[in-house]
């Protein structure tokens, strides 16, 4: 059976500062035994909407990709599976980000993408939050192959539609 890691972080608006603590994590947990790292939704920077929008980057760990290079080197040096929380990337939408999960084998390849597909809105009074205002919808589930078996991606809210885990032959009921 596979030593999975969930990793918790206080992320930042800044970016570097926030891979480094993925980084220093991640490593904690291969030195722990881990085969599998799962990082949180938005690891990489926390702050205002916007600053999703203006730090996404295009879908591949090229040059000025640092997120996906971060994620793939790190994957890489501590051989470990790394599900990379999600990645602000590009969307067809301008002004919008596709809030995508991205999963590096021990060798640092990428091996699947999911694009979040339930996006979070609230409306109470003058208290609100809608996630389509900057995330542009996914709309295929995917499930890949990793050290634990068929693993079914998804982010946050698309915990509360079990109709995405029967989609994937992973839910039974």
């Amino acid at each position: 059976m596979a030593k999975v890691a969930a990793i918790q972080m206080v992320s930042t608006p800044r970016v570097q500062e926030n891979l480094e603590r993925m980084r220093h994590w991640v490593a904690q947990a291969a030195s722990r035994g881990a085969q599998l790292v799962l990082l949180p939704e938005y690891f990489c920077v926390m702050g205002a909407e916007t600053d999703k929008v203006r730090l996404r980057e295009a879908h591949g760990a090229g040059p000025g990709s640092p997120i996906q290079q971060a994620l793939a080197q790190t994957a890489a040096e501590h051989q470990v599976w790394l599900l990379g929380g999600t990645v602000p990337l590009v969307a067809g939408t301008p002004n919008r980000v596709r809030n995508s999960v991205l999963v590096f084998g021990p060798d640092g390849q990428e091996r699947s993408r999911y694009d979040k597909i339930h996006l979070f809105a609230f409306k109470k009074g003058s208290e609100s939050y809608d996630e389509s205002v900057t995330i542009e919808p996914g709309s295929e589930p995917v499930a890949c192959q990793t050290i634990a078996g068929r693993t079914a991606l998804s982010v946050c809210y698309d915990l509360r539609f079990p109709e995405l885990y029967r989609a994937l032959g992973v839910l039974d009921l």
